[in-house]
């Protein structure tokens, strides 16, 4: 190789490292700057799959909080309803506060945690009729953290929650 050659093959190697050092960068910068997105679920129920996205979701210093909006997918009496959990969740200690209502209108509440399903599950099935006469209306999955009141007594509040509406019409129906 002579002179000549050798020189346009390292000055082209140099400007090659130059402009992968500077995408490099403007990648890091991109990616720095870039707003964080908050966890979502996956619900699944009956061939139909949504994006849950927080319905509120604070700092855990319950700062910062953002809110949005229940989401809607029809749970027939009889099919499970499943959650896929990204990992900001899964490897949290949450719960998830089942709602069912019985032909007569009457609530009942269950509440089941991530101790219930094993360590760091990715995805939780759950019972849309554990009894011939509940049916689930709604699932809030919340992660909660310890508060202390005034008077020095403590108890869980949530600073994110996930909440899904499985009966969207109160008559059971599906919503038209």
């Amino acid at each position: 190789m002579n002179a000549r050659t050798r020189t346009v093959v390292a000055i082209s190697a140099v400007v090659l490292l130059v402009a992968v050092a500077a995408y490099a960068g403007v990648l890091a910068l991109l990616i720095r700057d870039a707003p964080r997105k908050d966890p979502a679920v996956t619900a699944y129920a009956h061939g139909r799959t949504v994006t849950v996205e927080p319905f509120l979701y604070c700092s855990v210093t319950m700062a910062d909080c953002r809110y949005g909006e229940t989401v809607d997918l029809e749970v027939p009496p009889g099919y499970p309803l499943q959650l896929s959990l990204p990992p900001q969740i899964a490897e949290a200690p949450w719960l998830a506060q089942l709602i069912y209502e019985r032909p007569d209108g009457e609530q009942v509440d269950r509440l089941v945690a991530h101790d219930d399903f094993g360590k760091d599950v990715l995805a939780v099935t759950l019972d849309s009729r554990p009894e011939p006469n509940l049916r689930l209306v709604g699932v809030e999955l919340q992660l909660p953290i310890l508060a202390r009141d005034e008077t020095g007594r403590e108890f869980y509040v949530p600073h994110a929650a996930w909440s899904i509406n499985t009966a969207p019409d109160e008559r059971g129906q599906p919503a038209e």
